[in-house]
Formats: structure tokens, sequence, C-alpha cells
């Protein structure tokens, strides 16, 4: 499903406009992403928690020269699958 397609799924479930959904669907990536940018975390119970790991600096290699190369330190977003959502899909 991509974000059309699940952007006439919610107005069909909600009764609300495809334009009203879009605007719902902008804000909702906005703020999660403003809260990980600020370090925090979104956690909705029974769905989903998504917040930021740091990833330390490490020793990898080029995989087309097979070359040693350092790979530097980041933070990466992780999603984790709430218990309720867990069970659906394993239903």
């Amino acid at each position: 499903m991509n974000k059309t397609e699940l952007i006439a799924a919610i107005a069909a479930k909600s009764d609300l406009t495809k334009k009203d959904v879009e605007k719902s669907l902008s804000a909702f990536e906005d703020v999660v992403t403003e809260a990980l940018v600020a370090g925090g975390k979104v956690q909705l119970v029974g769905f989903m928690t998504v917040e930021v790991v740091e990833r330390a600096e490490r020793d990898g290699r080029n995989p087309q020269t097979g070359e040693p190369m350092r790979i530097a330190a980041s933070k990466a977003p992780r999603f984790k699958v709430g218990k309720k959502l867990r069970d659906a899909v394993n239903a």
C-alpha cells in the first residue's frame, strides 16, 4: 500500500475527504519527524514505538573493492511493533 492508497482507505473508513486525510497524514509525518529530531520518541500503545538509536563507529568493508574502511557513527530511527498489531498479524 502506498501513500495514495493509504489516504483513500482512511478516507473511506472515516468519512473524511481525501484532502483532509492527506493534511492529517502530512501533519502526523511532520510531528513524528520533529519529535525524533529533538531526541524524543513516539509511542502509540499497542501499535508501535518509533525512537532514535545511536550507532557507534565501526569497521566495515567496501563491497566493491573489499578494502577495510571505517563507518562513521550515526543515528537511525528504530520501529518497534506493538503487541496488539503483532497479535493481529499473527492471528
